[in-house]
């Protein structure tokens, strides 16, 4: 696939470490050019959402976690039971237990992962964990689009162009977790299916209440 692998964009420093580089590769080898576009946009929406409110973070740890992200939509990273979300975060955290690192950071990066989707809750956890929904948000439904400068926006979506985006998104999703709709419920990730599938019947809460084996 033919990518940008830029040091610096927008004023926010490309990780260049070993892992760094390792993640990278595993994103190039696994993943596609769309998705590889989109998860450095992300990484780069989330740093400038951090430098503008000020935060301190793990530029490398968000990298990572930027870099993982949607792996887990992808055949190699993707499981037969899990959210996709899941899925990705397990593969970081191998990953980085093979480099040694603390088990703080490896939960860090797994909530990073995992949370990167589920609304109220994710930004109001660590920097890292909140800087990575924000730059998710920012990317696939345009939050905190004005806080961009139009020449930010030009240079990191030149960089890493967005390739009829809206369009091809909503498939993408769909491609990681269409063999277990299953894993879908009680997230917004329903809502693909929903979109995707004719007359989609979604698992509801309410119904496991009720139905439950539970005589009252």
């Amino acid at each position: 696939m033919s990518v940008t692998k830029a040091k610096t964009i927008a004023g926010i420093i490309i990780p260049d470490s070993t892992i760094a580089n390792h993640a990278t590769e595993l994103l190039l080898e696994h993943g596609t050019e769309f998705i590889y576009n989109h998860s450095l946009r992300v990484f780069i929406f989330s740093s400038l959402n951090g430098e503008r409110k000020q935060l301190k973070y793990d530029p490398e740890l968000l990298y990572v976690s930027s870099i993982f992200h949607d792996l887990g939509l992808t055949p190699h990273y993707s499981s037969p039971d899990k959210r996709f979300e899941v899925d990705g975060a397990n593969a970081a955290r191998d990953f980085l237990t093979s480099y040694g690192l603390p088990k703080d950071q490896l939960q860090l990066v797994w909530d990073t992962i995992a949370l990167h989707t589920t609304i109220g809750i994710a930004e109001h956890k660590e920097p890292e964990v909140a800087l990575m929904y924000s730059g998710v948000g920012l990317d696939v439904m345009g939050e905190g689009y004005e806080n961009l400068s139009d020449a930010n926006r030009e240079e990191i979506i030149t960089a890493f162009p967005r390739n009829d985006f809206k369009k091809k998104i909503i498939p993408t999703f769909f491609g990681g977790f269409e063999h277990k709709t299953e894993t879908t419920f009680g997230n917004i990730k329903a809502d693909v299916c929903a979109y995707m599938i004719p007359h989609f019947h979604r698992k509801n809460f309410c119904d496991c209440i009720l139905h439950s084996p539970w005589k009252e």
